[in-house]
């Protein structure tokens, strides 16, 4: 099979930035962009940076970033085998919000995990889970809503990195917890959905260590030229399964040892 031409590339990706923006903007689901872009990680990237760079030129502050697919339990769920990364908007937070507005969902699913905020830059040459230690100022429990573009989450891969790794909110405890007072790896997670058990996991269900995952997205970023910044937030991944969101839903995650977070979604409109 003949390897496309670089501008034949260069419009593959375009077109995949295109339809997902499409997608976004129109709250109507795409087709997968596997079809454009093939199985190309670093082209999906590349769709993942110029969706980014539109939505900075439509006013959207970047504030972070979240790794995605860290979780065995998500993988098997999604069909893949390795982690990735997107990221995070200011007007992606939604913590504190009494209900969350469903207008702005596709189709939904809540995942609860570890958040660190940083004290410092993470953009040194030898980024390890100590360096990852020594940067965070504070951890919290946090609750993602992911939001495939892709109809009916048809993806690999390619597809989520592209739709910047199925990002949509997320929602920050109030409860604050320095690294001093507790082990992310060491973390068990019960999250029910209406008081109904829905998922359950720990620490270790995050490649191993949140930390070890903050350092895998540190380097990564950093080898992108786009390194991770002092107060930065980062949604260190699935602790368990995914859960799909309906109306009028509450779900309540309590990760212990660091806190609770919880989230309500609207009733009379689908997500």
């Amino acid at each position: 099979m003949n390897q496309p031409s670089a501008a034949q590339a260069t419009s593959a990706i375009q077109d995949a930035a295109d339809r997902l923006s499409a997608a976004e903007q129109t709250r109507k689901p795409c087709a997968p962009v596997r079809d454009l872009i093939g199985a190309d990680g670093a082209r999906a990237y590349e769709v993942q940076r110029r969706n980014v760079e539109r939505r900075k030129q439509r006013g959207a502050r970047v504030v972070g970033a979240k790794i995605g697919l860290t979780s065995p339990a998500v993988q098997r769920q999604l069909g893949v085998d390795q982690p990735d990364f997107g990221i995070l908007f200011d007007d992606m937070e939604v913590s504190g919000a009494a209900t969350i507005d469903s207008t702005r969902l596709l189709q939904p699913r809540i995942e609860a995990e570890v958040a660190f905020i940083l004290k410092s830059d993470l953009d040194g040459p030898n980024l390890d889970a100590g360096s990852a230690r020594a940067a965070v100022d504070y951890a919290v429990p946090a609750l993602e809503i992911v939001d495939s573009r892709v109809e009916s989450w048809d993806i690999t891969f390619v597809d989520t990195v592209a739709d910047n790794a199925s990002s949509c909110m997320y929602v920050l405890g109030a409860q604050r917890r320095s690294l001093d007072s507790f082990e992310p790896r060491e973390v068990t997670m019960e999250m029910t959905v209406d008081g109904a058990m829905a998922s359950s996991g720990s620490g270790i269900d995050c490649l191993g260590d949140p930390l070890e995952a903050l350092a895998w997205l540190a380097r990564t970023m950093r080898d992108l030229g786009t390194p991770l910044r002092k107060d930065q937030v980062v949604l260190s991944g699935a602790l368990g399964p995914m859960v799909t969101v309906h109306p009028g839903m509450t779900a309540v995650a309590n990760i212990n040892g660091l806190g609770t977070v919880s989230a309500s979604f609207g009733i009379g409109e689908k997500p």
